[in-house]
């Protein structure tokens, strides 16, 4: 039994033997190991010509895998901001409708009862009817006509219904072109202090209370 087992054994040696001159004394025969790193380059550069060859034959070469998450990242959809648009009147009055009330329309002659702030264009507060404070009113009567009220809010309270609210921006051509136009505070102070800005663009934010 032994004996065919040699003779396999003795006839791979001489093939090995034969195909290269290391394994003729398969015994004794050592495989140098490389002296210094320099020695090592061409096996490391080798590695990383196959790892890049496989990675390029199943298509995830370094480049493609660094672009493909942004190219393939979904494009958000961009929304218009929404924006509270004003209608400028031809005499340049601006005019934001904040409520729009019910009942019968305000037209010119009529006489009208309002509460009102009034503030300047950069938001600095002048004079209302309501109190900061107490959140108490005195609300005004006003006619609305070419000779007691001033001519850019007469524009604002027209087409008004009760309970409506309106912003608008006045330009001082259209505002307190002389000090017996209303509305006005009654207290010399708060008088005062409308009077040193009739020469801006005030703004008015109106409530109408009541069309009489």
């Amino acid at each position: 039994m032994e004996a065919p087992q040699f003779q396999a054994s003795l006839q791979f040696r001489r093939f090995l033997a034969s195909q290269s001159p290391c394994f003729k004394d398969i015994e004794h025969c050592k495989i140098a190991a490389p002296k210094s790193s320099d020695e090592r380059v061409p096996s490391l550069n080798v590695k990383k010509l196959l790892r890049r060859s496989v990675l390029q034959l199943v298509g995830l070469s370094p480049i493609f895998i660094s672009t493909r998450p942004v190219l393939s990242a979904p494009v958000q959809e961009m929304k218009e901001p929404d924006v509270i648009r004003t209608l400028k009147l031809a005499s340049g009055v601006r005019i934001q409708d904040v409520v729009e009330g019910e009942g019968p329309e305000a037209h010119e002659g009529d006489s009208v009862e309002i509460n009102y702030v009034c503030r300047r264009s950069n938001g600095y507060f002048v004079h209302s009817t309501v109190d900061q404070f107490s959140g108490e009113s005195a609300p005004v009567i006003l006619p609305l006509d070419d000779t007691q009220i001033i001519e850019g809010l007469k524009e604002v309270l027209i087409g008004m219904k009760p309970g409506g609210k309106r912003r608008a921006l006045i330009p001082p051509s259209l505002g307190y072109i002389n000090e017996n136009l209303k509305p006005v505070p009654e207290d010399f102070g708060p008088r005062r202090s409308l009077m040193s800005h009739v020469k801006e663009p005030l703004i008015f934010e109106v409530q109408l209370l009541k069309v009489l």
